[in-house]
């Protein structure tokens, strides 16, 4: 199973593993990852689980037109890193994937 760590402003870490084919939103909920909240379900309308990504984007392809859309409007600010966690699914077993929580989400 692939594994991700979700690392707060704080320096702590949550690492969890998750399913290959799991968003990582629905991971970080399954776990009560702090910051995470995915109120749309994971349809990239909400904003509230974005989160920073520590490595290459392209693992994952470019954010969809919705998903570049709705890092216009969440609650930390976008950077080049930026995404929405439901939009990102692990495709690779045993891979390790580091993401950082925006401080203003948790």
């Amino acid at each position: 199973m692939p594994k991700v760590t979700y690392v707060y402003d704080d320096g702590s870490e949550h690492t969890v593993e998750v399913a290959v084919a799991t968003s990582l939103m629905r991971a970080a909920l399954r776990n009560q990852v702090r910051g995470i909240v995915g109120e749309c379900g994971g349809a990239a309308t909400c904003g509230t689980c974005h989160v920073y990504l520590d490595h290459s984007t392209e693992e994952f392809g470019p954010p969809s037109g919705d998903e570049d859309e709705m890092l216009e409007w969440t609650a930390a600010p976008r950077a080049e890193n930026s995404r929405l966690s439901c939009q990102l699914v692990p495709t690779e077993e045993g891979a390790h994937l580091v993401v950082r929580v925006p401080a203003e989400q948790v």
